[in-house]
């Protein structure tokens, strides 16, 4: 009773999340969006009718990642590097965990690498040559944001809040009440100079230092 509770706010927020989002480029019913990143163009956009080995697959790829192709995949995502309007390299990264789309906090660009999220799992691919660096799951559902704190990453998770650093490793992870999801998701997660604040689905709000500590105010849980 409680999964398929928290499986309808899942869905119910997903519903939401979709209607409000605003991509930089949407083509017919799929988004596209274009970085520039020095002499080079990266292109992310979902893929997800892409089956490995398939004939009749729309795009292909020289370089394809999957993070545990044992259960059903929920997200893939296509990657394209340009250079002069010429492809030169491209890549696909497939993961299970609840759908995850394109926007502007899905990826960190460094560079010479990006980190997306995809699925539960977060993605770090070499620019320009999409080579695979790491990839963690970083969250049992999926991951939401990815954002910069100096040289380590903070993951909004909809089950969890973690840090990774540079190389991928979890550093701490923290959970909450309810899922890190509101129906109105705008700056649900904010960092400070000392801590970090996050909302839940009840719009309790949490708050975490960047070593980890739990700051959050118990009392908000009383009423």
């Amino acid at each position: 009773m409680a999964f398929a509770y928290r499986a309808a706010k899942l869905k119910l927020c997903a519903s939401i999340s979709a209607t409000d989002a605003k991509p930089r480029n949407v083509i017919g019913n799929f988004i596209k969006m274009h970085i520039k990143q020095n002499d080079f163009v990266i292109e992310l956009f979902p893929d997800n009718l892409f089956e490995e080995n398939s004939s009749d697959n729309i795009n292909c790829y020289q370089n394809i990642y999957v993070h545990n192709s044992e259960y059903q995949s929920s997200t893939k995502i296509g990657i394209k590097i340009f250079k002069n309007h010429l492809e030169i390299k491209s890549a696909i990264i497939i993961s299970e965990g609840g759908a995850t789309g394109i926007y502007e906090n899905s990826f960190v660009l460094n560079d010479d690498e990006i980190l997306i999220c995809c699925g539960c799992t977060i993605f770090c691919l070499s620019i320009p040559n999409l080579e695979l660096v790491w990839k963690t799951k970083a969250d049992e559902i999926s991951c939401i944001e990815i954002l910069k704190h100096k040289e380590n990453y903070i993951i909004h998770g909809e089950l969890e809040i973690s840090k990774l650093n540079s190389n991928g490793e979890i550093l701490w992870s923290n959970s909450g009440a309810d899922i890190f999801v509101t129906l109105n998701d705008e700056n649900n997660l904010i960092l400070s100079d000392k801590y970090l604040t996050v909302k839940d689905f009840e719009n309790r709000t949490y708050k975490f230092s960047y070593s980890g500590e739990n700051l959050t105010d118990m009392n908000q849980f009383k009423k």
